[in-house]
């Protein structure tokens, strides 16, 4: 149960930002800078590089709210220094600026650079920005889009950015794709009831 407790405090921030940018991509906010990242680009088989979806907006937005939402963590944990001894950071480094201000940055960037595959893979396959495969596609891309890909990739970054602090064993690495990937599936979940995503999965 504690390593569980600790995987959540590790992931809250990144939670929290990704919650954040989806409602500040869904506003009208900074729209000057809500340009798609392939620039409109068309492959070799006429289709989107990664889809209008996959934004400016969203990237450096995500980074900004990755380090606002770590930044307002470490705060509370600052204050409950019985939770703070288990995120697998500060266990290591201690819980200051110097350390929040480049993991924050690092966790939300990569949560958007490493969700740019499914992207890639979702417009190959003829799938509509923000919307899931059709027909014989849907439900093996349901569960390809966020156990294998999307989900997975997202983790694949987190993981790597934690890695760059402090060595993940086996357990912990098991540990966080799995809860990663249920806590996706449940914030997706309340996201399309508050009407700010299209689809429940």
């Amino acid at each position: 149960m504690s390593m569980i407790l600790s995987l959540y405090l590790t992931l809250m921030p990144v939670i929290l930002a990704g919650i954040a940018n989806m409602i500040f991509c869904k506003s009208s906010l900074l729209d000057s800078v809500n340009q798609p990242i392939d620039a409109g680009r068309l492959l070799g088989d006429g289709r989107r590089l990664f889809g209008a979806n996959k934004t400016w907006k969203g990237f450096w937005g995500m980074a900004v709210w990755g380090l606002l939402a770590q930044l307002v963590w470490s705060y509370f944990l600052a204050r409950q220094p019985d939770l703070e001894k288990l995120h697998l950071i500060y266990a290591h480094y201690p819980n200051k600026l110097a350390t929040n201000f480049p993991l924050g940055i690092l966790l939300g960037s990569a949560y958007v650079v490493f969700e740019l595959p499914n992207s890639y893979l979702k417009r190959r396959l003829d799938i509509s920005p923000g919307k899931t495969a059709k027909d014989a596609w849907k439900y093996p891309f349901i569960l390809l889009d966020h156990f294998f890909c999307e989900n997975t990739f997202q983790l694949l970054g987190i993981l790597l950015v934690l890695h760059l602090y402090i060595s993940l064993n086996w357990a912990q690495v098991i540990g966080l794709l799995l809860v990663g990937t249920l806590t996706h599936l449940g914030v997706n979940r309340l996201l399309y009831l508050a009407k700010l995503r299209q689809n429940r999965l």
